[in-house]
């Protein structure tokens, strides 16, 4: 098969002298540079680290070109990529966030597959100098406010679990009556703490009526709760880093990934472990209580089941890709959910949705 060919360059984008890609892990990522013309550079691990940054900067002024002239392209995955992104921005590089999904579907028109950290930031280097994607914009204030409370929850969450579960081990053995209070007050504590955290959470979000606004529409959709109402608006930036549900999907790590070699191994599509995994967990739980309480969920997770006979971890991860659609409708729209209302955009959109999952 002759190799695809290469997407055109948008004319109408600014062009830049030197590009870079950026492919980001959680303590370390991985970069890669180029001409415009030419192939990519080898590509160099560094650590999330302001030593890291520093020798990334030194990298990129090796090209000895204006800094608003080199192009740095990275993906919109999890969230570690925004302190790099804003430091480069900061900085006074040209910075792009792309989805996810624009990746793969560059990789795609070149009939290439992601292969590891390296080939990711090469890949990401080529797409920056073919497609020249546009600069991107750092979140507001409200996001580092929103979304550190949301974290530093999660942390005293798992704290206070901790602490339950070495009381309930002291339960059945022989307590000793220091060690019992001093975990119950610590787990009071944590307690007070957590409702402290949401009491803030609930503040900060009234200073933005735009992200308040999308929390609310997304709550009206049954198996939506305030939590991950609060964790989809934040994560996505109010639903601007993707263009789309299925760009979102991706982003979260929910979308069906086909694993084939040739013609003669192929297996039934898989979710990957990339993505935003809190906001993964997060949804999938709220699938449970969708596919028992919400109509439009329950019948399409039914139709599922009885047409395909698929697994219920299965159905349940499609439950999961059905809200996140509802809710980038609900948001897109300004419209609170109708579970009696489907267009045929949306019904075009579940009979997707279930092609995919097949």
């Amino acid at each position: 098969m002759a190799p695809a060919k290469d997407p055109p360059v948008l004319k109408s984008r600014p062009k830049y002298e030197y590009y870079a890609g950026l492919d980001i892990a959680a303590k370390t990522f991985t970069a890669a540079t180029c001409y415009r013309d030419a192939e990519p550079t080898r590509a160099v691990s560094l650590s999330q680290s302001p030593e890291g940054y520093a020798s990334l900067t030194k990298l990129l002024l090796k090209a000895d070109h204006p800094l608003d002239q080199i192009l740095v392209v990275m993906e919109a995955t999890g969230t570690y990529w925004i302190e790099l992104a804003t430091y480069l921005q900061g900085e006074g590089f040209a910075v792009s966030v792309i989805n996810p999904k624009q990746a793969h579907d560059f990789a795609g028109a070149l009939g290439l597959k992601p292969k590891n950290d390296r080939f990711d930031a090469q890949l990401l280097a080529r797409l920056s100098a073919t497609l020249q994607p546009a600069r991107w914009t750092p979140p507001p204030q409200i996001y580092r406010e929103l979304y550190q409370r949301l974290t530093h929850r999660l942390s005293l969450l798992e704290a206070r679990q901790q602490f339950r579960n070495q009381l309930h081990a002291l339960s059945v053995a022989q307590p000793v009556e220091g060690v019992v209070t001093s975990l119950e007050n610590l787990i009071a504590t944590l307690t007070e703490r957590i409702k402290q955290v949401d009491k803030e959470i609930k503040e900060f979000l009234k200073l933005d009526q735009e992200w308040a606004a999308s929390v609310t529409l997304l709550q009206t959709i049954t198996g939506i709760g305030r939590l991950t109402a609060v964790w989809l608006v934040v994560v996505t930036l109010n639903f601007t880093n993707c263009s789309s549900a299925e760009g979102l999907t991706l982003f979260t790590g929910l979308a069906p990934i086909e694993r084939s070699s040739g013609t003669s191994v192929r297996s039934r599509p898989m979710i990957g472990k990339g993505g935003h995994s809190r906001l993964r967990a997060l949804l999938y739980m709220a699938a449970g209580s969708a596919m028992r309480f919400n109509p439009v969920i329950k019948a399409y997770c039914e139709r599922m089941q009885k047409t395909k006979g698929r697994a219920y971890k299965e159905v349940r991860c499609a439950a999961a890709r059905k809200l996140i659609h509802l809710g980038f409708a609900v948001v897109k729209s300004g419209q609170p959910f109708d579970p009696a209302y489907q267009p045929s955009s949306q019904k075009k959109a579940g009979a997707s949705l279930e092609a995919k999952a097949s």
